[in-house]
C-alpha cells in the first residue's frame, strides 16, 4: 500500500461498496456525491486499478476492490479490539479493575473477596471476565485484565506471566445426592465406567487427571455423552439425572451444603490443583487491582482448614 494512502479514502470506498450507490454512500458519510466520487477516483489513480464498476442501479466492487475491502475490514476489526482493550485498561487505572475468574473460583472465593473489598473500599468497581484458562491467560498477557483467579500450572507456558498459589484443591467424582452410587462405601473405576458422564474438554487439567485414573485401572478413558466449558451446565445435568462428572471439589461447595450434589466415595486421582493469581510479569498493579488481589489472599487464607498448604508452583 503506498505510503500516501490514507484510511479516510478507504472508508469512502467501504461505504460505496456497502451501499452499492455513490449517492447513498455520500449521504451516509455526510459528504457530497461529487466529493465521494473524487475520493474514490483519486484512490484508483493512486493504486493504478479500477475499484468500482458503474451500472444503472449503482456501483459494484471490482476484484481489486474486494481485496482492499477485505484487508480494510480486518484492520477495522483490529482497531475495534484495540479500542476495547484501551477502555478496559483505562478502567483498571481509574478506580476500577477488570479481572478474570475460573468456574470453581467464582463459586465462593471471589464472592468472599468482593464482599470483603466492598466493606473497606465501596467505591471500587469490579468487572469480571468468566472463563477457562485457555481464554483467561491471553487476556492477562495482553493487559486486557489486571490478573486472573484460576488454576495455576506448575510451570507456566507463558514467559510473560507469573503465578502465585493461594490454596490447593482436589478433584472429585460428583453425583446427585440420590444417585444409586451415592451410598456405596467403596467404588472402583469399573463401577463408575458404565454411567453417563458430562465432562470438561480434554484440554482441561481435571479431564486429563480423570483419563489417567481410568488408564491406571486398566480401563479406557471415559467417552462422555456431553463435553462443555460450562460449569453450570455440568452441575445442572448431574443434579437432575444419573450423570456423573469430575470437577474441583470447590466447584460444588454450595450444592454439597444444600445436599443437591455429593462427591462419591470412589477411587480418586492423586492430582490436586493449585488455585492462585496470574499476573503479567514485571507489571505493577494499579491500586484497585492490588486491593482486590490482597482481598483474595486474605479470603483464601481461610481455606487452609480444608485443603493442603499452597506452595508456589
Amino acid at each position: 500500500m503506498p505510503a500516501s494512502l490514507d484510511f479516510r479514502r478507504i472508508r469512502h470506498l467501504l461505504a460505496a461498496v456497502d451501499e452499492g450507490s455513490l449517492t447513498v454512500a455520500a449521504q451516509t458519510l455526510g459528504i457530497s456525491q461529487p466529493a465521494l466520487s473524487m475520493s474514490v477516483k483519486s484512490l484508483e489513480q493512486e493504486l493504478g486499478v479500477a475499484l468500482l464498476t458503474r451500472h444503472r442501479h449503482g456501483v459494484r466492487p471490482t476484484p481489486y476492490a474486494e481485496i482492499l475491502v477485505a484487508s480494510a475490514r480486518a484492520i477495522e476489526g483490529e482497531l475495534g479490539q484495540a479500542a476495547m482493550r484501551l477502555r478496559q485498561l483505562k478502567a483498571v487505572t481509574a478506580g476500577s479493575v477488570s479481572v478474570g475468574c475460573g468456574p470453581a473460583e467464582s463459586s465462593r472465593l471471589l464472592p468472599m473477596a468482593l464482599i470483603r473489598l466492598r466493606r473497606t473500599h465501596p467505591n471500587i468497581r469490579v468487572v469480571v471476565e468468566y472463563g477457562l484458562n485457555e481464554s483467561l491467560m491471553p487476556l492477562v498477557a495482553s493487559g486486557a485484565i489486571a490478573f486472573a483467579l484460576s488454576s495455576v500450572p506448575s510451570q507456566s507456558a507463558h514467559a510473560e506471566l507469573e503465578h502465585q498459589a493461594l490454596f490447593v484443591d482436589s478433584a472429585v467424582v460428583v453425583a446427585r445426592s440420590s444417585h444409586p452410587l451415592a451410598r456405596r462405601r467403596s467404588l472402583t473405576a469399573a463401577d463408575l465406567a458404565p454411567w453417563p458422564w458430562v465432562l470438561a474438554r480434554r484440554r482441561e487439567l481435571e479431564r486429563n487427571a480423570l483419563d489417567q485414573l481410568f488408564t491406571d485401572a486398566g480401563l479406557p478413558p471415559i467417552a462422555p455423552e456431553v463435553e462443555t466449558t460450562s460449569a453450570s451446565l455440568m452441575k445442572t445435568i448431574v443434579a437432575q439425572s444419573d450423570f456423573l462428572t469430575f470437577v474441583p471439589h470447590e466447584m460444588i461447595h454450595w450444592e454439597e451444603k444444600a445436599r443437591l450434589l455429593r462427591p462419591l466415595k470412589a477411587i480418586h486421582s492423586a492430582w490436586a490443583r493449585h488455585v492462585g493469581l496470574t499476573f503479567r510479569r514485571g507489571v505493577v498493579l494499579p491500586d484497585a487491582a492490588a486491593l482486590l488481589a490482597d482481598s483474595l489472599r486474605k479470603a483464601a487464607a481461610g481455606f487452609a482448614a480444608h485443603s493442603a498448604p499452597a506452595r508456589s508452583p
